[in-house]
């Protein structure tokens, strides 16, 4: 009986990285999962339409309606203009519930989202477009410095276990179960009120002109520095213990062991092995924080009277403007699922046992 000769891996080929979970096989590297993606895309697409349901229904299900709150305001409306705003906002009664449904899908498949009672009916593509801005550039941007700095300073913390560095998790820990709004009532009295550093809220001076020059922006990063400053803090311990505990958990890993015995330098074998296994739960997290920054951070934005999506949600809800309150719950819900659906590609291609569901 003849042997059969072991095949050998080519040269190039490192089996310590191949075998961590990041990289995988080099075979499987090129393979794009459609039959994955396609199950993960009708997935969402499913979930779309539940969410843009219970949009609908979820308001009318309400005590009241706009047209109600907006004649509360306003005393010396006619019975027949109230009659004609009930019917321009999908409101009469004397069409049905199921009809409504019908005419609000048509009016989302031409990008047509009603008009704000709340901002003098104006139209809520505008609004909320005005104020997703805002929110988009504050939330998003604290939201992707505090990713950046926990993340990498949790690999650090975790790579140099039992050193002083272990002192950063309870410290930021700490300032994560502080409660927001005393955090930036706080910062508040100190930076604006006791040193004068800081404006006390809003996104630009009074007076100043919303253009495109140094003077507006560097208004608009003053005003946007302390609670991009707050939501930093408050956020950090998180992504920086989550990060410190997977790290803990890959470095007693078998490939961490053998690349550090075959005498790789420390810092490839932090970054190219440990953290890149590392990480990949915080790419889930960070997908759906990317999500929920369209929701904005409601609180920070009364706290600091900004004037982003969250604030724009609370007082659509008080004024009970059903047409805003919809605009921005489906920009939201369309943001948090497009933020899954990122993130679910990323796992389907930087780690090789998601594309098992294949088979």
């Amino acid at each position: 009986m003849s042997a059969v000769a072991p095949q050998l891996p080519a040269p190039d080929f490192d089996a310590i990285e191949a075998g961590t979970t990041a990289a995988g096989a080099v075979a499987g590297r090129s393979r794009i999962p459609w039959r994955f993606l396609g199950g993960r895309a009708l997935f969402y697409l499913f979930t779309l339409w539940a969410a843009i349901t219970i949009n609908f229904f979820l308001p009318r299900m309400m005590k009241g309606d706009a047209v109600t709150a907006y004649l509360a305001r306003n005393r010396n409306v006619t019975p027949e203009a109230a009659e004609a705003l009930r019917a321009l906002l999908g409101l009469d009664t004397d069409t049905s519930l199921w009809q409504q449904y019908l005419d609000y899908w048509g009016l989302l498949l031409r990008g047509d989202l009603g008009i704000s009672l709340l901002h003098g009916m104006r139209p809520v593509t505008e609004v909320v477009g005005q104020s997703l801005i805002w929110t988009v550039a504050l939330v998003g941007f604290a939201t992707l410095v505090a990713f950046a700095i926990g993340t990498i300073g949790g690999a650090i913390v975790g790579w140099r276990r039992g050193s002083r560095l272990d002192a950063l998790i309870p410290i930021t820990t700490f300032l994560s179960t502080i409660p927001y709004f005393w955090l930036g009532l706080v910062a508040i009295s100190v930076f604006s009120v006791a040193l004068g550093w800081f404006p006390i809220g809003k996104a630009y001076g009074v007076g100043v002109k919303p253009e495109w020059s140094a003077e507006f922006i560097g208004d608009v990063l003053h005003h946007g520095f302390l609670p991009a400053a707050t939501i930093i803090i408050a956020s950090l311990g998180g992504w920086m213990l989550g990060m410190r505990n997977m790290m803990l958990t890959v470095l007693d890993e078998d490939y961490v062991t053998v690349a550090q015995a075959k005498g790789l330098p420390n810092q490839r074998v932090l970054w190219r092995y440990a953290a890149r296994n590392a990480v990949l739960p915080q790419i889930q997290s960070f997908a759906l924080a990317l999500g929920f920054i369209v929701g904005g951070t409601i609180v920070m934005e009364v706290v600091f009277s900004y004037p982003g999506v969250g604030k724009l949600l609370l007082d659509a809800t008080n004024a009970k403007d059903y047409a805003l309150m919809q605009g921005v719950f489906l920009v939201i819900t369309i943001s948090v699922l497009l933020a899954n659906l990122l993130a679910d590609v990323a796992y389907a291609f930087l780690d090789p046992r998601t594309r098992q569901t294949e088979a």
